[in-house]
């Protein structure tokens, strides 16, 4: 059980396709309910976190060595991530409650990923249009465009919207490129999902305990090398595509999973 959430999670965390909508959907299958398995999907996203700090550890270094010396670069990235964080932050802290009392289903899963596909499409196309490319450069993600992105991600808290899918759009719409929004996407899971993680962990550790300490462990050692693979591979087809395929994985995902509800 613990190597299977470990797989989905480190695959989808970071793909435009919803790592929670995935993990309720999983979950399900493998009969894990209650509180502890809720916390236990929320609790491994740590191992897809420190995957990012792996895989941008020479930036991370650089930047951190450059706060201290007052670099701009490094004093912008921080402002930046701040602003993105902050939005998802407060209205996470606020109705985190109450999301998963009701929105951890089969249901709101399959709506959201359906409405995502949808908005995924309509952005594509506009933008092949246009032939707009974007702006390429960690540099040219500016305080506003991450307050939007920011707002963009408060989107995501519904689950089977995506984290990744609904910062990545929000990028695209305020003029980055998609590898850029990509990039700017996975640093800002960082304090996002850790903040969550903490929270969860500390909040849920008796319902956790009851899972076992070696199947959480196990969960966040298996979604840290899968999700590592993964931020490499989509960065790098991002450069060469755009994000249709996985807009029509959800259509078909999505309807499938109304398709079942609606037949019992």
């Amino acid at each position: 059980m613990a190597v299977l959430l470990g797989v989905v999670e480190g695959v989808t965390e970071y793909l435009p396709i919803s790592s929670t909508g995935h993990l309720i959907l999983a979950s399900r299958l493998l009969n894990q309910a209650g509180e502890g398995a809720k916390s236990f999907d929320v609790v491994i996203q740590l191992g897809a976190i420190l995957a990012v700090v792996v895989q941008y550890r020479r930036l991370l270094a650089e930047r951190t060595v450059g706060l201290a010396s007052k670099k701009p670069e490094s004093i912008a990235l921080l402002v930046a991530l701040i602003a993105g964080f902050v939005p998802a932050g407060v209205v996470g802290f606020l109705l985190g409650k109450t999301i998963k009392r009701y929105l951890f289903g089969p249901g709101p899963v399959a709506v959201a990923l359906v409405v995502g596909a949808i908005l995924m499409i309509a952005v594509e196309l506009v933008r092949a249009r246009k032939a707009d490319k974007g702006l390429e450069g960690l540099e040219h993600v500016t305080p506003k465009r991450a307050l939007l992105i920011g707002l963009g991600q408060c989107f995501a808290l519904f689950p089977g919207a995506s984290r990744s899918m609904c910062t990545i759009v929000a990028g695209q719409l305020t003029g980055l490129s998609t590898a850029t929004a990509a990039e700017f996407s996975f640093l800002l899971g960082l304090p996002t999902l850790g903040a969550a993680t903490v929270y969860e962990a500390l909040k849920s550790r008796h319902e956790l305990a009851t899972l076992g300490l070696s199947n959480v462990v196990i969960g966040l050692v298996v979604s840290f090398f899968v999700a590592w693979l993964v931020i490499a591979a989509f960065l790098a087809y991002l450069k060469r595509r755009g994000l249709m395929p996985f807009a029509f994985y959800r259509l078909v995902l999505g309807g499938a999973i109304l398709l079942v509800i609606l037949n019992g």
